[in-house]
């Protein structure tokens, strides 16, 4: 590139289809890979080098040998330091089976498109898609704030559909249940009532978080996704289910000599894993592909149903703000015929 011999150049190695690129700092070399068969992209990043050489940014080989399994790490390390609840297995998997040994350079704007376009054509839905390229781009924001990557590239976006609007009539629900493997029951039946998140919220309960004295289950603050605390009112539902699983509970402990730590266990050891054994139970109660997160909808829907107020209804499911609540509260089908009901009855 003749433009910019006097700073640097791109440039291709002979029997490669990939760009490169070479200038000089402070009398030293580097040559990098543009990661790209176009000439564009290794211009586009030629002068990206040069600009971050200008303003005294850090260039050379501990940027260029950052590799995007190392910008991974740091996202994992970053979540666990801050506590923050999220399960990234699902995104590193598909990220790491992509990318591979790949050098963060190599993440240029063709290469995120082809990763978008591969994922599409497995299936994954936009939201999931975009959720992977949040944990990817939060990566370099971190690898960028400690000198490991020069710049943060340009990440798509994928246009999301519309929320899901799936719900558990009380029958359907208990179809699934009875297809359930024992240990799973009560904690399903909890969500059901509850809305509470099933992985980072009911999974993760011990027996003190339950105060049957004062009629409340616990999440302390810190614990769930907007770091507030929350309570959620043992109903005589509730808590015949809690005290059904408390008795449960101890005997097991008399039986292993040992004291169960956990509200919800699978043989006195904390549930790990559960959607296997949903899906097989959902399939077999005649409604496969439903999702425990709508648990959340049908939650709000019966508060709402029940003419709880909108601000207790939140302080109880958790949700933050109003705009996402309604976002759950959603009219469902039988909530219309009921009102259609209502209505030709009144005339």
């Amino acid at each position: 590139m003749q433009s910019h011999r006097s700073m640097g150049r791109v440039y291709q190695q002979p029997g490669s289809a990939l760009w490169w690129i070479d200038y000089s700092k402070n009398g030293e070399r580097y040559r990098e890979s543009s990661g790209s068969p176009k000439r564009s992209d290794a211009v586009a990043l030629l002068k990206q080098r040069l600009s971050e050489i200008h303003q005294g940014r850090r260039v050379g080989p501990a940027v260029n040998n950052t590799t995007v399994n190392d910008l991974l790490e740091m996202v994992q390390s970053d979540y666990l330091n801050n506590a923050r609840r999220m399960d990234l297995r699902g995104p590193v998997k598909w990220l790491q089976d992509f990318w591979g040994n790949d050098f963060a350079v190599q993440a240029t704007s063709d290469r995120l498109a082809k990763y978008v376009s591969s994922r599409l054509r497995a299936g994954a839905a936009p939201a999931t898609i975009n959720r992977e390229l949040a944990t990817l781009r939060r990566g370099f924001n971190l690898a960028a704030r400690a000198g490991r990557v020069g710049a943060v590239p340009f990440f798509p976006t994928l246009k999301e559909a519309n929320a899901r609007k799936g719900f558990f009539e009380r029958d359907g629900f208990q179809r699934v249940v009875s297809h359930l493997p024992a240990a799973l029951r009560p904690l399903m039946q909890t969500a059901y009532i509850t809305g509470w998140r099933v992985q980072s919220e009911l999974m993760t309960r011990q027996k003190h978080h339950l105060d049957l004295a004062s009629g409340w289950l616990r999440l302390e603050p810190g614990e769930t996704k907007n770091g507030e605390g929350r309570m959620f009112p043992l109903t005589p539902e509730l808590r015949s289910i809690l005290e059904a699983q408390l008795q449960e509970t101890r005997r097991l402990e008399l039986a292993q000599g040992r004291i169960i730590p956990w509200l919800f266990h699978r043989d006195g050891k904390q549930i790990l894993s559960y959607r296997k054994a949903w899906a097989t139970a959902c399939k077999a109660a005649g409604v496969p592909g439903a999702l425990v997160h709508d648990f959340r909808r049908t939650a709000v829907r019966n508060l709402e149903r029940s003419g709880v107020s909108r601000s207790a209804a939140m302080a109880m499911t958790g949700h933050l703000t109003e705009s996402v609540y309604r976002r759950y509260a959603i009219v469902d089908e039988a909530t219309l015929k009921d009102a259609a009901l209502k209505l030709s009855a009144a005339n």
